[in-house]
């Protein structure tokens, strides 16, 4: 029995999400997709701890508090006197929602290798970690990978949500680093959104094939958005429908889909249950604003799942 179900290492940020578009007014959340993961895992009840640095301000005090508060440890989290905890805004529009970013020379940004030395990830049965602390800096790029690393030494299963973002780096740097990511990843978790860029591929079916050939051998769960996601294990591909629901805004879904796919693999679901149930949850999520704040309890996704 190990200490940890899940730790998640990357870049945490306070969110300011617009509740009405074209209008000046903005509900105070947080976000970082890694951080988003954990919380999702921890409110389905599995044991979580978090890695990253934030700044010694406000803002990282305040996410220090969110993550004890939802039963996430926090001890492999450095406080950074010399740098700024990031920060984002969320507007939407009739073409979705538009993310403004603050984060440039961020405490999370400042991460590096040594900061592992905890020992924390040895101690987790997965460690979860994405395409953007690859992203974000030189240092979290080889931060991530030396976690990846530690993780495979100690018989840790490493996930990687691909989490792309061309507003950090060019497409080539991007392909190249997540093809070796994907390499030493057991769980991949790419969107078609990601793929499309990386691939040029428009299908699932080519997108799959691709992610293959790159060198990824463990199991690939093809997030499709509303319209849901494929499940591939090497030997078989599983499709898993969308859920229909009243969605408001789909900030955060696929982080609460990664947690929840990892929690309920954690209480020992075999794969198609856990990705039908983490389905369910990323779909629920997404009728409340924000990334963590509609993040549901276990409760409400099994209810929802009775109903449907």
């Amino acid at each position: 029995m190990r200490d940890f179900d899940i730790v998640g290492l990357g870049e945490p940020l306070l969110e300011f999400n617009q509740t009405r578009p074209g209008q000046p007014e903005f509900l105070q959340g947080f976000g970082g997709d890694t951080s988003n993961a954990i919380i999702a895992a921890a409110r389905q009840g599995a044991r979580c701890a978090y890695l990253t640095r934030v700044g010694a301000d406000a803002f990282g005090e305040q996410l220090m508090q969110l993550w004890r508060a939802e039963n996430v440890d926090t001890a492999g989290v450095v406080v950074d006197a010399q740098a700024h905890t990031g920060l984002y805004f969320v507007q939407h529009g009739a073409d979705g929602h538009v993310f403004s970013y603050m984060r440039r020379g961020s405490a999370a940004s400042r991460m590096q290798p040594e900061d592992l030395s905890h020992g924390v990830i040895e101690r987790a049965t997965f460690l979860h970690v994405s395409g953007i602390s690859l992203a974000i800096s030189a240092s979290a790029c080889d931060t991530v990978f030396a976690a990846m690393q530690r993780a495979r030494a100690a018989g840790t299963q490493v996930c990687l949500d691909s989490n792309l973002r061309l507003r950090l780096w060019p497409v080539d740097r991007a392909r190249a680093t997540l093809r070796e990511a994907m390499r030493l990843a057991d769980i991949f978790l790419p969107s078609m959104d990601d793929m499309r860029h990386l691939t040029g591929h428009t299908d699932p079916d080519g997108t799959l094939e691709w992610i293959r050939a790159s060198g990824a051998a463990g199991v690939i769960v093809l997030k499709l958005g509303k319209e849901g996601a494929i499940l591939d294990d090497g030997t078989a591909r599983l499709r898993v429908a969308g859920l229909t629901v009243n969605a408001v805004d789909a900030t955060g879904a696929g982080d609460c889909f990664a947690g929840n796919l990892l929690a309920r693999r954690a209480r020992g679901d075999d794969w198609p249950a856990a990705v039908r149930y983490a389905n369910a949850a990323a779909a629920l999520s997404t009728q409340g604003f924000g990334a963590v704040q509609p993040l549901p309890t276990a409760s409400q996704v099994e209810a929802f799942l009775r109903a449907r």
